[in-house]
């Protein structure tokens, strides 16, 4: 009995782990590495942009952006998206700084393979989610911020944009950033969404992306990418075990008593 018991289970654990291995809908790509998302402005494939703008120069070997869109993203109100950074008074130059580069690691960086994922949205067809930020970059940036202004903790949506750009939705008040975000973790994972989680790791590491970085030392985001790229094909990372069906859950056990 215990022999059948035992074979019984081990055959569940191979089901298990058979349907966790089957693609779903919303899990993420399988092209991990070098790669651009299927998002408003990014190229189709990476490719060297040698005059990239400014602070998205970095990625000027290899890029998801276009020249273009590197300057556009140090525009205070651009043709990208027509969002207006000083929506509660001028930003102060040292916090802008961090949502340009910001922006750049979002339009420019082929290393953000295994946080993408698949959205239903009518300007973009896939996001990132859980980027691990380094802690120092996400330390900085709150630091940088604390006294400029905002009216919101999410600027991913809730905006009135009824005048083409954004404004302040009815009701709110432009406050201090570390009024709307208390701590370094409150801007970075929530104001876009959770697109980056606030990492443990430090800039070096291999296993944090960085925001900055020096392009003459190479793209350390690119190891980054491998190590976590790596953990997920390997099954270090596991997506969609637990997922099963409701039917399938409450038939296992009827299967394991018979």
């Amino acid at each position: 009995m215990a022999r059948l018991v035992t074979t019984q289970l081990l055959l569940l654990l191979a089901w298990v782990i058979a349907w966790g291995a089957q693609p779903t809908a919303s899990r993420a790509r399988t092209e991990l590495l070098d790669v651009c998302m299927d998002a408003k402005h990014h190229k189709e494939k990476p490719s060297p942009e040698d005059k990239l703008h400014e602070q998205c120069s970095p990625w000027k070997k290899k890029a998801c952006c276009s020249t273009n869109t590197s300057q556009e993203a140090h525009k205070d109100i651009s043709y990208l998206y027509r969002f207006n950074w000083d929506h509660c008074g001028k930003m102060e130059p040292a916090c802008k700084r961090h949502f340009i580069q910001d922006t750049c690691l979002y339009e420019c960086s082929p290393n953000l393979g295994p946080w993408i994922q698949q959205v239903d949205q009518s300007w973009r067809k896939e996001r990132v989610l859980d980027v691990p930020l380094c802690k120092e970059d996400c330390q900085r940036w709150w630091e940088d911020c604390r006294t400029s202004h905002t009216c919101k903790s999410n600027w991913h949506k809730g905006w009135n944009w009824t005048s083409g750009v954004n404004r302040c939705p009815a009701g709110a008040t432009c406050r201090t950033f570390e009024s709307y975000f208390p701590t370094p973790a409150a801007l970075c994972e929530g104001l876009w969404s959770h697109s980056y989680k606030v990492s443990n790791y430090s800039s070096g590491s291999g296993r944090c992306i960085q925001m900055w970085f020096d392009p003459d030392q190479g793209n350390p985001n690119e190891e980054v990418a491998r190590f976590y790229a790596s953990a997920r094909t390997s099954g270090a990372v596991p997506c969609g075990v637990g997922a099963l069906p409701l039917s399938l859950i409450l038939v296992l056990p009827l299967w394991l008593l018979g």
